[in-house]
């Protein structure tokens, strides 16, 4: 039998595995000079440990890593070189084109817990509605953070809930800010697409500055970029003549500034510190398009159609307090108030409300629609140290939290929103067609009174963490936590973890665990409404209802309750050789009760010969919905994995080679729909195209492999990222459309002049790799509106080719 090759998969493979062999062939004569020997404080809270030393996987990247990434957004760097953690490409999607959903292990965004210097980070306020990764969660914004002011982070790959809290399930990822007083840097970057759009500008300033004379500091970092919008939509053969570009399809234009600081100071035997900062980004992207004869076009003001823009305007701020004092016989006690709020403002431009022109011939073209606020404030009390037990040291830690948050929607200007001036559905307003004119603000309809709300709940948590060494080789640990919330109830969780050495090469790591995630205020308390023409021509609010709420007791849905999960990892830790390591480590988290959004919930077609024959149509006609969608617990899914990383230092005449490859395999399945309701299946609460976008919409294999030389004044890093297949129908059900897997190839170059200067240049993808086009045929009609290549997921984006330079000045 013979059998053929794809000769596209052929170069990757062969990629992969000479990066691999490369990495794992160890070399007699090395040191060590690598991230997995610098220490770590994630995943245990004893004294800081080395990655290869902890009791579970616990990933490293220190400054240079991020330096030479050749990126300029957070989210973006962490998914070059971390495979567990993935930052999908978004565009035509509102809100989520400024805030990208951030995943690890191809969970949820809200199922990943960030910390800032070890305490907890607030969430952002959009809660992602559109058919994007993410849908239906509110995870945390991790581009309101700078890179400038990031030292190193830690990205602990584990289900951590019990040691640190709500939304740990997929793991824990720890920033720590660049601290102390000393040299400063400046640095600026400029760079560009083959295709000549996407410039790319940025500048930035990092200083210590010493308080006082026993070493307090204040560092402070600002930070501004600029990136120009890209645009790879084809044109548009299907709604103008001749055909054109209609669409936008690409990063959205941004602009982005940052003021954050770290800061510390002895006092009174201890240390009072500080840290926080402050972010204003404001985007400009596009909508879909309404050629000159739509039914929601007004030809007087645009005889060619338009294409709506939504402007946001993302503001963040945070700010925690704390004061950390040693206590006698190795204790030590830190008391800390940490206080953050995310802001998401949206307007909408070069846009028109039809039934405000069709009433008496004005209408504005732009107009406020919203605006989304979270606010968070977290107080912790936190104790540890060792306490001698049966003749052995045990360390134990212990802790209380009081956390509060709040969500608050407001709406936007009365135009956005309304069916003529009035707002009265009795009134008939005709559009050009003579069909009844659509309402609001055209693109991004703004949020209505009824949909305002300003609401918030508490919570406090217990917790008690102990760690145990057994002889000079084995490790157990053991966690508990409770917590109790003010609107649905309490829980209790727990963790145990193994760390056994058998050998001075060899470790066995282990742990098991129970998690939970409380459901979201943004998910509990938001809710939006647009009014459109049923199929009987009927105007009807297309609402996404709050829990509790009229409709969603109609359809017998609960309050949200909290996810639950179960966790298990077992690894291996081999060092053969000094500097080389290999890890490898399995998973298995099981969640239940998944808090989703729902499908579009619709009446039935066609007649109906009695109340019973449409159940759903019962439902929503007496309240005027046309068709609902909400959040429920609807789903439980099983997520298994494995990591493998090896590195190999090797350390020549005045040179230093150090290889490295981290293969990520993951896989997250659906196990079961279920629904609270009477009238609706599972099936129908979260169809087929919500269970893809689940179970394939992000990659199940993501590889990362480099090489970094260095050589006197010049370094040298090639990295190769893999992105397996993903695929999605949420557009196109049936039909899935599949993206290919792709290999994106990125080259950086860095010469140091002096002490003070240096100069890097850099070419992201390298090889100019898109992602695969849609199906003409059976994805239509997307392809034939301009769509090229992805949307609903889109793990790297796609700019193609892109090259940078960059300064960096030491002071």
């Amino acid at each position: 039998m013979t059998m053929k090759l794809n000769k596209k998969i052929l170069p990757q493979r062969a990629l992969l595995a000479s990066a691999l062999m490369a990495a794992l062939a160890p070399v007699g004569a090395q040191e060590t000079d690598n991230s997995m020997s610098q220490v770590v404080v994630l995943g245990s809270r004893t004294q800081a440990k080395t990655a290869l030393d902890t009791a579970v996987p616990v990933g490293l990247i220190n400054s240079k890593d991020i330096q030479s990434a050749g990126t300029l957004e957070l989210g973006k760097v962490l998914q070059d070189l971390d495979p567990s953690f993935n930052f999908t490409s978004t565009f035509v999607s509102d809100g989520t084109d400024i805030i990208r959903p951030a995943t690890l292990r191809g969970l949820g965004p809200d199922q990943l817990l960030v910390l800032i210097n070890g305490k907890r980070r607030h969430q952002q306020a959009l809660v992602n509605v559109q058919q994007t990764i993410g849908r239906g969660s509110a995870g945390t914004d991790i581009n309101a953070i700078p890179l400038s002011a990031i030292q190193s982070i830690e990205v602990l790959r584990d289900g951590a809930a019990a040691q640190y809290g709500s939304d740990a399930i997929a793991g824990v990822i720890n920033i720590i800010l660049k601290k102390g007083a000393g040299n400063g840097t400046l640095s600026a970057s400029a760079g560009t697409t083959d295709e000549g759009d996407g410039d790319t500008y940025s500048a930035s300033a990092n200083r210590g500055f010493a308080l006082g004379a026993d070493g307090g500091y204040l560092n402070l970092s600002v930070e501004a970029r600029k990136r120009d919008e890209t645009n790879r939509a084809g044109p548009d053969t299907l709604r103008v003549n001749p055909p054109r570009v209609t669409q936008r399809l690409g990063d959205s234009n941004a602009k982005d500034y940052y003021l954050w600081l770290n800061s510390a100071i002895p006092t009174a035997g201890g240390e009072l510190y500080a840290f926080g900062g402050a972010s204003k980004r404001k985007g400009d992207s596009g909508g879909f398009f309404r050629p000159a004869e739509d039914s929601r076009n007004v030809p007087e003001i645009y005889p060619n159609g338009f294409l709506p823009n939504i402007v946001t305007t993302v503001q963040d701020a945070s700010l925690a307090v704390g004061y950390r004092h040693d206590l006698p016989n190795g204790w030590n006690a830190d008391a800390s108030v940490n206080h953050g709020r995310s802001q998401l403002k949206f307007h909408e431009r070069n846009s028109i409300n039809v039934s405000y022109w069709y009433e008496n011939g004005e209408s504005p073209t732009s107009a406020d629609t919203g605006t989304l606020k979270f606010e968070q404030t977290t107080f912790n009390l936190d104790f540890k140290g060792p306490v001698n037990v049966l003749g052995g040291e045990l360390f134990v830690a212990a802790g209380f939290e009081w956390r509060r948050d709040n969500y608050e929607i407001e709406a936007g200007d009365p135009v956005s929103y309304q069916y003529g001036r009035t707002n009265n559905p009795a009134i008939i307003i005709r559009d050009q067609n003579g069909g009844i004119a659509a309402s609001g603000i055209q693109g991004f309809p703004g949020y209505t009174p009824s949909t305002a709300v300003d609401e918030g709940r508490h919570n406090t948590a217990y917790y008690l963490d102990l760690e145990r060494k057994f002889g000079a080789n084995v490790t157990l640990g053991a966690a508990a936590r409770h917590e109790r919330y003010s609107d649905f109830g309490n829980t209790t969780i727990g963790k145990l973890s193994l760390r056994w050495d058998p050998s001075r090469t060899v470790g066995i790591r282990g742990s098991a665990s129970t998690g939970f995630r409380a459901p979201g205020v943004q998910q509990k308390f938001y809710s939006s409404v647009s009014t459109n023409l049923n199929a009987a021509g009927v105007l009807t609010e297309t609402l996404t209802a709050r829990e509790d709420s009229a409709v969603t007791r109609a359809f017998g849905i609960a309050p949200l309750q909290e996810e639950t999960s179960k966790s298990a990892s077992i690894g291996m830790i081999l060092r053969p050789t000094q500097g080389f390591s290999l890890t490898a480590d399995v998973y298995r988290t099981k969640i239940d009760d998944r808090i989703v959004f729902s499908s579009n919930i619709a009446p039935e077609s066609g007649p109906c010969a009695t109340p019973a024959a449409c159940p759903i149509r019962n439902i929503l006609d007496p309240l005027r919905v046309g068709q609902a969608q909400f959040f429920t617990n609807a789903i439980d899914t099983t997520t298994t994995g494995l990591d493998l990383v090896a590195q190999q230092t090797i350390k020549g005449q005045g040179s230093t080679l150090v290889l490295s490859g981290q293969l990520g395999f993951n896989k997250t399945e659906v196990d079961d729909r279920h629904s609270q309701s009477p009238v609706l299946t599972g099936a129908q609460l979260f169809d087929d195209a919500q269970v893809t976008l689940i179970e394939r919409g992000q990659p199940r294999k993501h590889h990362v492999v480099s090489a970094d030389y260095t050589t006197g004044p010049w370094n040298v890093t090639a990295r190769a990222n893999y992105f397996g297949e993903v695929q999605g129908q949420g557009f196109t059900a049936p039909f899935v459309q599949t993206w290919e897997a792709k290999w994106i190839v990125d080259l950086t170059g860095r010469y140091t002049f002096n002490k003070n200067l240096a100069l890097s240049a850099g070419v992201n993808n390298l090889f100019d790799t898109y992602p695969t086009r849609w199906n003409p045929e059976r994805a239509a009609p997307f392809p034939q509106m301009g769509f090229t290549h992805c949307w609903e997921t889109c793990p790297f984006g796609m700019n193609g080719r892109s090259a940078y330079v960059k300064a960096d000045y030491t002071f």
